[in-house]
């Protein structure tokens, strides 16, 4: 929930030995949605019992490209908290994420009317700690437009609204896929690549508001590492980013987020199952 499609969760040791080293077995297993519901679905997450003393899971998380590759460099939170649900274990749990080396704990949240089913999420890394300002920079110039470039959860652009077209949501997405590019290219990925992902903002009367891209598009609110990395950039001095005073506004709801000197929380994040698919290699899945 709140993400902008489902999750194909797989169990790794469900997997064929040497799956993720070859992109074409992670297409077959893409490709035996066709004809589902899920046929669209673009992301793959792999999960497992904790290698690592102090976690409970691993996890792993594939972005499917559009025209058939796969980007194995990316987080996505809503993904991880999809296998956090579909492994089903009571209580807390702390996932160690392969892909970019965060440590995350999930723990349920107790609601007074709810139905128990809400979560947060805290990443267990200083905001301050080395590497969150992967230039070294609270602020870079891309293009002539300052920006924010931090690394957290996942490695995020972000921009003022001030400094971008006011009409138009084409004009908005052409300008912010620019200083995507320009951005790409001082962090050394692919121009073309899922990362680093960018987000725009405007601080008004009302608090903060989100608007962000993902794969394929405009995200119907904003990514979970995106809320990480927002909150992140929010706690350092001299970035563009002012730290979220109350829930912050995205096109589909709020979502909100806490810093602590040793932590960034993401808050009331939900997941569900939505079906089992029998898959090659007899893999039991849930999308």
């Amino acid at each position: 929930m709140d993400a902008p499609g489902p999750t194909l969760v797989v169990r790794l040791d469900q997997l064929p030995v040497g799956a993720l080293a070859l992109g074409v077995e992670l297409a077959r297993l893409r490709h035996a949605l066709a004809g589902t519901a899920y046929a669209e679905l673009n992301k793959i997450a792999l999960y497992g019992p904790a290698t690592r003393a102090g976690h409970t899971l691993d996890y792993r998380f594939v972005q499917a490209l559009p025209g058939g590759g796969f980007d194995f460099r990316a987080g996505c939170g809503h993904s991880l908290l999809a296998c956090v649900v579909a492994d089903g274990r009571p209580g807390p749990v702390t996932v160690r994420a392969l892909t970019t080396g965060d440590t995350i704990h999930c723990e349920r949240e107790r609601e007074p009317h709810g139905d128990g089913g809400a979560f947060t999420l805290s990443f267990l890394r200083s905001p301050t700690a080395p590497g969150t300002l992967p230039t070294g920079r609270p602020v870079d110039v891309l293009s002539g437009v300052p920006v924010s470039l931090v690394r957290y959860g996942n490695p995020y652009v972000f921009v003022d609204a001030r400094h971008l077209p006011r009409h138009g949501d084409d004009a908005l997405r052409d300008r912010l896929l620019a200083l995507r590019a320009d951005a790409a290219r001082i962090l050394g990925h692919p121009p073309r690549s899922a990362l680093p992902k960018i987000a725009v903002f405007a601080d008004g009367p009302e608090g903060l508001s989100v608007r962000a891209l993902t794969v394929g598009g405009w995200h119907p609110r904003l990514a979970l590492t995106g809320a990480a990395a927002l909150a992140a950039a929010g706690a350092l001095d001299g970035t563009v980013v002012p730290a979220p005073a109350g829930p912050v506004r995205t096109p589909g709801g709020t979502v909100t987020v806490s810093a602590a000197a040793d932590r960034i929380r993401v808050h009331h994040k939900r997941a569900e199952v939505l079906g089992t698919l029998e898959l090659p290699w007899r893999v039991h899945a849930t999308a």
